[in-house]
C-alpha cells in the first residue's frame, strides 16, 4: 500500500513498465533525517518492482554517482527513462558540486540501457547533454536545472524536454519555472525561453507531461512552498498553457502518471514521514503512496479520485478497531469523526476528521489541527483512509487532504453530529507485506509486540 526501501526513504521517482508487464520504480533514496545534505544523501537510485502498483518488492540499487571529474560526481537526482530502440534512454540530474554560496551545481545527463527493466545503465560520457542557458535562466547562485522529463514532440519527429529551472528575469523567491529544450537525437539539445513561468512560485519541481486522449497536454508541477502539486493544460506542447490549480493537497509531492493494470490513468506520488516516527519529529523524505485515478474532463479542472484498483485490498465491513482501514460517511451537517483514542476504550480522541460545509480538517493530540483545507463546494460524502500514521481524506470521491499522526490506539470510528453519535463501519486494509519490521515498514501503532528471542541451550 506504500513503499520505501529497507532502512531508507523515497524521494523523487520515475515509473516504467518492462516488456513482461512488470512495473518498475526508480527512486532517489536516502536516510531519515531532516538535515538534508545536497551532496551526500542522494547518491544512488533504488529500484523496486510490482505487478499491481500496490505491492512493491525492493530490488536493490540500480544507478549511482559518476567518476571523479564528471558532471554527476557528487549526487544524482531526479530521473526520467523513456523507450529508445529495443532498450531505454534515461535523462537524469547530476550534481558536480556547490557554488561558493553553497548551492548545488545542476545539469542534465543521459544514460542508455539495452534492457527495459530499469537496470544495465551506461553513461553517455562524463559531461551533461543540456545545461541552463544564461540568456533566460540562472546559472550561478540560486540556479536550478533538474528533474528532466522527456516526451515525443507533437510538431516534429524529435523530442521535447521540460526541466525545473529558475527564471533569470524574476526575483529569486518567485522565479520557479519550467524550462524546455528540443532535440532530434536525444544527445544534442536546443534550450528555449521558459515554457511556464508563473511569477508567484519559488520552485516548480518534478514537471510531468501527459498527452491526453484528445491530443491536448497536461503538465503537473510540484510547488516547493506548498509541498503539493498543480496542473496546467494546453492544446499543444508549445502552448498556450492555462493554469488549472492544485491537483494534490499539501503533503503529496513529485507525481508521476501511468496506465494502471486495468488500463486507467493513475497518479502515484510521494508522502513524507517524520524523523523518529513521532509527532514531534521533523518531516523528512518518506514513502511512495498508493495510486489515485486521474480524471480530466473538458470544462473542469483535473482531479484525483479514489482508484477502484485498491478495492481488492479491502476486507469486509466491521465496527471493530483497525489501524489500517477505509471508511465512508454521508454528511448532512457538521460532523466530527474519531479514528483513534489516547487509550483503549477511553473515547478521548487523538486523531479525528471533521467537516463543516466547505471546511475540512484533521486534528491530532490535544485537538490541534494537523491538516486543513477549504473545499470548492460543501461535501456530501467523505472517504477516509488510514495506513499506519498516514491519513487521506476524499471529499465526494476527490483526494482533498492528507497528514500524519503517530499517536493513539485504534478505536471504532465514531461520528458525532448535532443530533447523535454513531459508529462508522470500516473495511480493514490488507497490507501487501505486513511482516516487514525494518525502518521502512508501515508504522504498526502503539502496541507493537516484540518477538522474544529463543533461549539458547547450553
Amino acid at each position: 500500500m506504500r513503499y520505501a526501501p529497507p532502512g531508507l526513504c523515497v524521494n523523487d521517482f520515475a515509473l516504467l513498465r518492462d516488456e513482461d508487464g512488470t512495473y518498475v520504480v526508480l527512486h532517489l533514496q536516502g536516510p531519515w533525517t531532516a538535515e538534508f545534505d545536497h551532496l551526500r544523501m542522494e547518491t544512488s537510485y533504488g529500484r523496486a518492482t510490482s505487478t499491481d502498483l500496490v505491492g512493491w518488492q525492493p530490488q536493490g540499487t540500480a544507478f549511482g554517482v559518476g567518476l571523479p571529474g564528471s558532471f554527476d560526481q557528487q549526487a544524482v537526482w531526479t530521473m526520467h527513462p523513456v523507450r529508445h530502440g529495443d532498450g531505454m534512454a534515461m535523462f537524469y540530474t547530476g550534481v558536480s558540486g556547490l557554488t561558493p554560496g553553497g548551492r548545488p551545481l545542476q545539469s542534465v545527463g543521459l544514460a542508455y540501457s539495452d534492457r527495459t527493466d530499469g537496470t544495465g545503465w551506461r553513461r553517455h560520457g562524463t559531461a551533461p547533454v543540456v545545461e541552463a542557458d544564461p540568456r533566460w535562466y540562472r546559472t550561478g547562485e540560486q540556479m536550478a536545472w533538474r528533474d528532466p522529463f522527456v516526451v515525443r514532440d507533437d510538431e516534429t519527429d524529435g523530442w521535447v524536454m521540460v526541466v525545473c529551472a529558475s527564471d533569470a528575469s524574476l526575483p529569486v523567491e518567485v522565479s520557479g519555472c519550467v524550462a524546455w529544450a528540443t532535440s532530434d537525437d536525444l544527445e544534442h539539445w536546443t534550450v528555449h525561453p521558459p515554457l511556464i513561468s508563473p511569477g508567484d512560485v519559488d520552485e516548480l519541481e518534478c514537471p510531468v507531461l501527459e498527452r491526453l486522449d484528445d491530443g491536448s497536454w497536461l503538465l503537473l508541477g510540484s510547488i516547493g512552498a506548498t509541498r503539493g502539486f498543480e496542473t496546467w493544460t494546453a492544446p499543444s506542447l508549445r502552448g498556450p498553457w492555462t493554469r488549472r490549480g492544485p491537483l494534490g493537497p499539501t503533503g503529496s509531492y513529485a507525481p508521476r502518471v501511468l496506465a494502471a493494470p486495468d488500463g486507467s490513468r493513475v497518479v502515484l506520488h510521494t508522502t513524507p514521514r517524520q524523523v523518529g516516527l513521532t509527532d514531534t519529529g521533523d518531516r523528512c523524505r518518506g514513502m511512495l503512496a498508493q495510486p489515485k485515478s486521474l480524471v480530466v474532463q473538458e470544462g473542469s479542472a483535473p482531479r484525483l479520485e479514489w482508484w477502484p484498483g485498491l478495492d481488492a485490498w479491502l476486507g469486509e465491513e466491521t465496527d471493530q478497531p483497525a489501524l489500517h482501514a477505509v471508511g465512508d460517511i454521508d454528511i448532512t451537517g457538521p460532523v466530527d469523526i474519531t479514528l483513534r483514542t489516547d487509550t483503549l476504550g477511553s473515547g478521548r480522541s487523538v486523531l479525528a476528521v471533521a467537516c463543516d460545509g466547505k471546511n475540512l480538517w484533521i486534528t491530532g493530540p490535544g485537538g490541534t489541527r494537523i491538516g486543513e483545507t477549504v473545499l470548492a463546494e460543501p461535501a456530501a460524502t467523505l472517504r477516509i483512509l488510514t495506513v499506519g500514521e498516514y491519513v487521506e481524506v476524499y471529499a465526494d470521491n476527490v483526494f482533498a487532504l492528507t497528514t500524519l499522526c503517530y499517536s493513539g490506539h485504534p478505536a471504532p470510528w465514531t461520528a458525532v453530529t448535532e443530533e447523535h453519535s454513531r459508529t462508522i463501519p470500516v473495511r480493514p486494509i490488507r497490507l501487501p507485506d505486513p511482516h516487514r519490521d525494518d525502518a521502512s515498514a508501515v508504522w504498526p501503532g502503539p502496541q507493537l509486540r516484540h518477538r522474544r528471542r529463543p533461549r539458547q541451550q547450553n
